[in-house]
């Protein structure tokens, strides 16, 4: 039986420049299965990791990451 290579489509990356951040919700409004308003008054990304530069890493899959990219007002989310 030949193995067998199960891909997840849809599975972006994003990097959430935080410091730059500042507030407005929209990425969360959006797309809460990706972002979140933290007790700083600042977005969060869910599920990711601190990079060297402070920002947030890491995966979603849901299509409104991208739209959360696009409404962010001061451009700070990056899809790859």
């Amino acid at each position: 039986m030949a193995d067998r290579v199960i891909r997840i489509s849809g599975v972006m990356k994003i990097i959430l420049e935080r410091e730059k951040c500042i507030g407005c919700g929209s990425c969360a409004a959006v797309c809460p299965k990706c972002f979140k308003m933290v007790e700083d008054g600042k977005s969060s990304l869910l599920n990711s990791q601190k990079d060297g530069q402070g920002n947030e890493v890491g995966e979603c899959g849901e299509d409104c990451a991208k739209e959360a990219a696009e409404v962010c007002p001061v451009q700070v989310i990056k899809i790859e």
